[in-house]
């Protein structure tokens, strides 16, 4: 797996937005992220260029107007961030993690039948 650019908590959701509904221009993206959001315009524009600077979006001119696609899969981006969640925070082991989880009333009992139904089909 290759390394991906480290991407902050907010341009995460400028990121979500762009894998959701790319290719998408500047203006949707803003008015996307201005319902959800207490932002301004200008930082969202900010938290788009610094995604393009780190390698995280591309773009193209269309007119007077820039559109942008993900370089970063969205799959791919969640999977190494839960590798290393996993890594820094419990040395590798799910199994202690869910143990965590499990032992602090983390897990509902629906989480817990849909796990149990993962590990049933798993052990197949």
């Amino acid at each position: 797996m290759s390394v991906l650019p480290q991407i902050s908590e907010s341009e995460f959701k400028v990121m979500k937005v762009v894998w959701k509904f790319a290719p998408i221009n500047t203006n949707e993206i803003t008015e996307r992220l201005l319902k959800t959001t207490s932002w301004s315009a200008k930082t969202i524009h900010t938290l788009i260029k610094r995604l393009v600077t780190k390698g995280a979006l591309t773009y193209e001119k269309q007119g007077r107007v820039f559109v942008y696609t993900p370089l970063v899969g969205e799959n791919e981006y969640i999977s190494q961030q839960s590798s290393s969640f996993l890594n820094r925070f419990y040395d590798g082991d799910i199994s202690a993690m869910l143990s965590a989880y499990i032992e602090n009333n983390r897990l509902s009992e629906k989480e817990l039948d849909h796990l149990r139904s993962i590990l049933s089909k798993s052990s197949d």
